[in-house]
């Protein structure tokens, strides 16, 4: 997955795993649930953390708000605790109580405990506003189509207008999900950080395909429209971090978004999120302390680095996965593809 060769291959200077998607980290998973027709572009996406009991062994995490021109749930918590103990949702803005509602759903039928003796559960649920395409006002997604997404998680999935991503759009033309990976050596161990991005967001002018002006070159005396949308940004690494040091992995996705042309407009609302699957925390005390492993702060140039080449190339595969759309009321949106083929672009 990722940016295809056929347009001279990707300048990455470090290598993706196997799959260059975030599901080269180990215990993570992805699925999608789409529903397309009509004037309904719209989806539910899901990414679990590990494949163990999230709620009883939870991720330790931070979140970074870039922006904040968002409605997404669940991330006050984050910020406090550090810790994820749900799977991560995505979807339209509109559809966020609907998946929140879903999510809790599925998180009391697997413990028997929240809401009784462990308190409540932090589900955490991401937007971004499909409008253009989706006619967001049918409310379509439901309770259903969020079980559907958990039910098709696995390590392969779709890239581009699929899930949450199905009526996104990404600097005018069409965005969605897209995913990267980075494998990556420190003291002689080997660890894996892969990203997983909802775009929605940019203008045409500002695209950059690895530093080269395409919107630029591609564009005509069409009116252009302003900066607006939203962009998620989902980081997972097996490598161990604080918390704190997550924090500072979540910061580097905006210089990610910057590489890509993006900066950051007063109506887009950009959240990146970091966990890592190392040092699970336990939901209750073991009446000791907590051994934590984690990397000195002088070895994290390589994961700082890996999460900026892969945020970028992710919001790249979003849209180059993602073909020419047609949704509500007519409105279109262009692939990548197409842009990168009228300029005839090669790296």
């Amino acid at each position: 997955m990722g940016f295809p060769d056929c347009y001279g291959g990707y300048p990455r200077t470090i290598q993706p795993g196997p799959l260059n998607l975030i599901t080269d980290v180990s215990g993570v998973q992805v699925g999608h649930t789409t529903l397309s027709g009509g004037d309904v572009h719209t989806g539910v996406t899901v990414l679990l953390p590990h494949g163990g009991d999230t709620f009883h062994e939870k991720c330790r995490a931070a979140v970074h708000v870039i922006n904040g021109y968002g409605k997404s749930a669940g991330l006050v918590q984050v910020a406090e605790m550090g810790t994820v103990e749900t799977p991560i949702f995505f979807t339209n803005t509109l559809s966020v109580g609907t998946v929140f509602t879903a999510a809790v759903r599925y998180m009391l039928e697997r413990n028997e405990d929240i809401g009784r003796k462990a308190g409540t559960v932090n589900p955490v649920v991401f937007e971004c506003n499909d409008g253009t395409l989706n006619d967001i006002r049918l409310l379509s997604v439901q309770e259903s189509d969020v079980f559907r997404a958990l039910e098709s998680a696995g390590t392969r999935f779709e890239e581009g207008a699929v899930g949450a991503g199905t009526g996104m759009s990404c600097y005018d033309l069409k965005g969605g999900i897209g995913s990267s990976s980075r494998v990556f050596r420190i003291h002689g161990r080997q660890y894996t950080l892969g990203t997983l991005l909802l775009t929605n967001f940019g203008s045409l002018d500002q695209l950059l395909v690895g530093g080269i002006p395409v919107g630029r070159r591609y564009l005509d005396a069409r009116e252009q429209e302003p900066e607006k949308g939203s962009c998620i940004v989902v980081l997972a690494t097996d490598a161990p971090l604080s918390g704190r040091q997550l924090l500072r992995v979540a910061k580097r996705a905006q210089s990610g978004l910057a590489r890509t042309g993006s900066c950051t407009g007063n109506g887009s609302g950009e959240i990146a999120l970091a966990f890592s699957t190392a040092g699970r925390v336990p939901h209750a005390s073991a009446g000791e302390p907590l051994a934590m492993e984690r990397l000195h702060d002088d070895d994290l140039n390589m994961v700082f680095r890996a999460a900026v080449e892969s945020t970028e190339e992710s919001v790249l595969s979003s849209m180059i996965h993602a073909p020419h759309t047609v949704g509500r009321g007519g409105a279109q949106r262009r692939s990548l593809r197409e842009v990168l083929d009228a300029v005839d672009f090669r790296f």
